[in-house]
């Protein structure tokens, strides 16, 4: 018999898969201390929390028998990962259990916003039968735009769509053939922002999608567009939000995630008559909450009967021996997705990673894991991908994963090459382990370089011409940004090359952006590691 403790208020029926296992033993005792814990946890194979209990290091060394500890919810931050795979313990959380309440919650925003739900009833409570203020706009023949077409996003846009709604969807790996699949067109940021009459955002927070929607993208609204986010805090530029809507270019907004929680009492969203808010509502609902111990529940069964499993949210063990091999190799493989990612334009539908040399003759499947974490947490965040997740994310967004092997060397003990192919082309960077200096990229396209994986990067992409080394430094020097080191990679002279700059620190936005305009330059990025 496998002994299940439950130690935070989870619903009896959300955990009833547990009770009915005929080889599973449940014990429910919530409000324990930490000593409490430690004293009992021993006599435990599974843990079962929501965010009261704080599972610590102590309680891990504690858990002699524990082999998984399940969240019935998202965030896993009252968990101590380290400690739960220094020793084996897989954890576990339910990402899916609340797609279906949040979308809800944003289609009731949705319409909240459209009929100013709120302020009548607000206005109505209070004694005023006003029918003439509240006029609102229906949804159809709107066009809402979604961006963020993942799990809720695309629930979203389905509902949308039965609405009578035009949808244009953008995402990272949003291709064309998974778009008319779902009825939707597929478009940029700014092209949402210039033809939506309603616009949502269903994405993660990272440094690629704090402000997606900002003072350039209100700029290009039509006026009288109205804006939802029941996503994370901190997509939306509150700031610049407040402004579109006192110039009249918003007509509406719906919020319910702030930038920070609670918000302050002085917030200008508190006290503006044109922007509803809730205080982070999207999974409370009886079903989302028992949604999320379900899943736990059947995991934890399957992973107690050594059956598969998914939504672990640390490394999964590994042979010592593969291990010792791959280990080193972890953190160069996550730099080449992250950087691939960066120079890559458009929706990624297909990656390749290919071993050559004695990586050849090894189980590379967790070093695969580490690059498909570093391509997908750069448009997705570390908070959403982790390298046991990372495939089950790769398969749900359908983008194919190839590997393939060479005993070939190509010049290197190792090479590990990763290739993106999106909706505007391939691009490809290899990298290596070099004795002495450790993680170095190699190559990037057909060009070779050798550049460390780390910090601020500019890539140039040109024509080999004189003076253009001269032209950038200038450039970069006048706005007092230093050049650490640089790299020209090139195949034939006079030909098509790459400029690797290593910077300082990051150059601002309109240095990059001026540097496009050079008549000699293709393009030029910004990378950061």
């Amino acid at each position: 018999m496998f002994k299940v403790l439950v130690s935070d208020p989870i619903s009896d029926q959300g955990i009833q898969h547990l009770y009915d296992a005929p080889d599973i033993e449940v014990h429910k005792k919530t409000g324990l201390t930490e000593d409490q814990l430690v004293e009992i946890i021993g006599d435990y194979d599974a843990l079962l929390v929501r965010s009261q209990t704080k599972v610590t290091p102590r309680i891990f060394e504690a858990a002699k028998s524990l082999k998984v500890v399940g969240r019935a919810g998202v965030g896993v931050d009252n968990i101590d990962l380290a400690s739960a795979t220094e020793r084996g313990v897989v954890v576990i959380n339910a990402p899916d259990g609340n797609t279906i309440s949040t979308c809800e919650h944003t289609f009731a925003m949705i319409m909240a916003v459209a009929r100013q739900i709120p302020q009548a009833y607000k206005k109505t409570v209070g004694g005023v039968w006003d029918r003439k203020t509240f006029l609102g706009v229906e949804l159809n023949n709107k066009v809402l735009g979604v961006i963020g077409m993942g799990r809720i996003g695309s629930e979203v846009a389905k509902r949308a769509k039965a609405f009578g709604m035009e949808v244009i969807g953008y995402d990272p790996f949003l291709t064309q053939e998974r778009a008319e699949k779902m009825g939707v067109t597929l478009g940029s940021v700014n092209d949402i922002a210039s033809k939506a009459d309603f616009i949502t955002v269903h994405t993660p927070l990272t440094n690629e999608t704090r402000h997606i929607i900002g003072k350039a993208q209100f700029d290009l609204m039509k006026k009288g567009v109205r804006i939802v986010n029941c996503a994370r805090g901190g997509i939306i530029d509150e700031v610049a939000l407040v402004e579109a809507v006192e110039k009249g270019t918003v007509a509406g907004a719906a919020f319910d995630v702030f930038e920070v929680e609670p918000p302050a009492a002085d917030h200008p969203f508190l006290h503006n008559p044109d922007i509803i808010v809730t205080p982070h509502l999207g999974a409370s609902t009886f079903e989302a909450q028992e949604n999320v111990a379900i899943d736990v529940s059947e995991q934890v069964i399957n992973i107690l009967r050594n059956e598969p499993y998914k939504n672990a949210v640390n490394m999964p063990p590994v042979p010592a021996n593969v291990l010792n091999k791959l280990q080193p190799y972890f953190k160069l493989g996550e730099s080449l997705g992250y950087f691939v990612a960066q120079i890559a334009d458009g929706a990624i539908s297909e990656i390749t990673i290919q071993y050559s040399g004695d990586l050849a003759d090894v189980d590379t499947a967790p070093l695969s894991r580490h690059v498909l974490k570093g391509i997908l947490s750069y448009h997705l965040g570390n908070d959403e991908v982790n390298v046991v997740n990372a495939m089950h994310i790769a398969k749900q967004r359908e983008v194919t994963l190839n590997v393939q092997k060479s005993s070939t060397s190509k010049g290197f003990t190792n090479l590990v090459t990763v290739s993106v192919k999106t909706s505007n082309g391939e691009r490809s960077v290899s990298g290596t382990l070099l004795n002495g200096y450790g993680p170095r990229i190699v190559k990037i396209d057909q060009y070779p370089i050798d550049i460390a994986p780390e910090g601020n990067l500019i890539i140039i992409s040109h024509n080999d011409r004189p003076g253009i080394i001269g032209k950038v430094g200038t450039l970069l020097g006048k706005n007092e940004v230093n050049i650490a080191t640089m790299q020209v990679g090139r195949q034939v002279v006079g030909g098509s090359a790459v400029m690797i700059l290593a910077i300082d620190k990051p150059a601002p936005k309109e240095v990059v952006a001026e540097m496009n305009t050079f008549s000699e330059l293709i393009d030029a990025k910004e990378i950061t590691l």
